[in-house]
């Protein structure tokens, strides 16, 4: 079972290209980096086996801007079956990492179909998930970035 905590990285470039990801369960559903936490693992270690699971990108824990930002919204009817009996809400925790340049990246054939980078804009009408969309919204504010 999945615990209802997850995280949401948000990988990018320094002039704001942000990399999305397609569901391979929903294809046209474009996301960031997103998963569950295991066990007890800190959300940082959670944040960098997700990125590297899901991108092949080997970042480092200094790469990581923890945001301290936590959304809390409703699991999906169809993906609650995933997490223990009567859990409906799931809290994601939200993390960027910058890269120097958009390159190429390794989706996981499960989980994803491909891949694209966006300028912020776009990418952030791509989304299919509001907290996906509100954070790259706040990407470009500017603070988070570094």
């Amino acid at each position: 079972m999945k615990k209802p905590v997850s995280v949401l990285v948000l990988i990018h470039t320094p002039d704001l290209q942000v990399l999305l990801l397609e569901r391979a369960a929903h294809p046209g559903f474009w996301q960031s980096v997103t998963g569950s936490q295991e066990g007890e693992e800190p959300l940082i270690a959670t944040a960098l086996r997700e990125t590297a699971e899901e991108t092949g990108l080997a970042a480092k824990v200094e790469d990581l801007v923890d945001w301290r930002l936590a959304n809390r919204y409703q699991i999906f009817p169809e993906w609650r079956h995933r997490y223990p009996p009567g859990v409906t809400e799931n809290t994601e925790h939200v993390f960027s990492l910058m890269l120097p340049l958009a390159a190429p990246v390794a989706v996981a054939p499960a989980e994803h179909l491909g891949y694209r980078w966006l300028p912020w804009r776009e990418a952030a009408r791509a989304v299919f998930s509001w907290s996906n969309r509100d954070a790259i919204l706040m990407l470009a504010l500017g603070p988070q970035r570094r």
